[in-house]
């Protein structure tokens, strides 16, 4: 007989505005929104005094306002954001078996056999005490058999609170839940389902499989699955992803920072791509120099969570120029990115990048159908043909 799952769920609190309250506790109690401006971009989170209104995130900023004039908006400061997840991370990582770090706020842990050496309810409440305590954020969690109910649950125990689904009682636990709860039924799923009759969960569970696949397709099959709160969806350790690189050995030796620095854009646009290809983001950049008698040097540094060209190019280039002997010849560079998180769109919360995301996204398409190489900065295209010589070692 399989043994029996054990799954923690945990999720920061409506997290930037938390952390805006750490930076100005005068927000504290008063309705406030995370996004961009007043007049564009939409609602990345927002507190509990502004969902009273019915603001919630994802929702254009113009429409927030009109139902919650009083809101206070604010930009975000990426930065601090980094920098509190950094921390909570790092808790996680010091206590946890086997964590995965789905999003810059949100975390699984398998206690999978751990219940032979002890609670593991009351590890992980003493862990979310431990958090809680360190960096004064509110996080919730909830334990169940599987990531999916847990997930859901997680939901249902905020603010600042925690849930345990008993074993066997899955199904119990989601039959009440409306249907929009179970993570992927957006708005259009949710209206189609309501149009067959389905609002709860326990009205999906009792549904015919087959019936749901002749209406909504191949995933009919897998919705009906979750309705039963069924999902073999694992953890996956933290460090599994842990980074993206790519590096060229020049055949000649190169000398000319020019040249030097149009191939840290070549190589971190590439890395970038993959990056955004893989729907993360990176929280460190490490830039790679060897030189001819071999002598090689690595430096890094931390960033706000970002997949972004010219973010990451930025300090990409500052990491080489605080490594690089001057004057001397290179024989290698090579650009990393790691600490990745899931949940790249977490991104469009901030000032003005929803123009910025569909500007990359159109630049990834092109990418894709006719080839990565040909898009590419301008300073790198006026020297494609010295290029052509490059070994990429990635």
């Amino acid at each position: 007989m399989p043994q029996q799952r054990i799954i923690a769920h945990f999720d920061l609190d409506t997290f930037f505005v938390s952390v805006e309250r750490l930076n100005d506790p005068s927000l504290v109690g008063k309705p406030v929104i995370v996004g961009g401006t007043k007049e564009r971009g939409v609602v990345s989170t927002c507190s509990y005094e502004t969902r009273a209104f019915g603001v919630h995130s994802g929702m254009p900023m113009a429409q927030a306002m009109k139902l919650c004039p009083h809101a206070i908006v604010m930009q975000g400061t990426r930065g601090d954001y980094s920098r509190y997840s950094r921390w909570v991370t790092e808790i996680i990582a010091a206590k946890a078996p086997l964590f995965e770090k789905a999003s810059i706020d949100e975390f699984y842990i398998d206690l999978t056999g751990m219940d032979r050496f002890f609670d593991p309810v009351q590890w992980t409440v003493d862990l979310r005490q431990e958090i809680i305590d360190a960096t004064q954020l509110p996080i919730s969690f909830a334990i169940a058999s599987n990531k999916l109910v847990a997930k859901i649950a997680t939901d249902l125990a905020k603010p600042n609170n925690y849930i345990v689904v008993p074993f066997g009682k899955e199904k119990e636990f989601l039959a009440p839940l409306k249907v929009n709860k179970i993570p992927g039924v957006g708005e259009q799923a949710f209206h189609t389902l309501l149009d067959l009759g389905i609002e709860t969960i326990g009205d999906l569970q009792n549904c015919n499989p087959v019936m749901l696949e002749q209406q909504l397709g191949k995933h009919g099959r897998d919705l009906w699955n979750r309705g039963q709160g069924m999902s073999i969806s694992v953890v996956n350790s933290y460090h599994e992803s842990k980074s993206i690189s790519s590096e060229n050995t020049f055949h000649q030796n190169i000398s000319s920072i020019d040249e030097l620095e149009a191939e840290i854009v070549r190589l971190t646009e590439k890395i970038a791509h993959e990056l955004r290809q893989e729907n993360k983001m990176a929280g460190c950049v490490a830039v790679k120099i060897r030189y001819p008698d071999f002598e090689t040097q690595q430096r890094q540094a931390t960033i706000p969570y970002t997949f972004y060209d010219d973010e990451l190019i930025h300090n990409a280039k500052t990491l080489f120029h605080q490594l690089y002997k001057k004057g001397k010849p290179v024989r290698l560079l090579g650009v990393r990115l790691s600490e990745l998180t899931d949940e790249a769109a977490q991104t469009n919360l901030f000032q003005d990048v929803s123009k910025k995301n569909e500007l990359y996204k159109a630049i990834d398409e092109v990418k894709d159908r006719f080839g990565k190489e040909l898009i590419t900065k301008a300073r790198i295209a006026g020297r494609r043909e010295e290029k052509e010589g490059l070994d990429d070692a990635s």
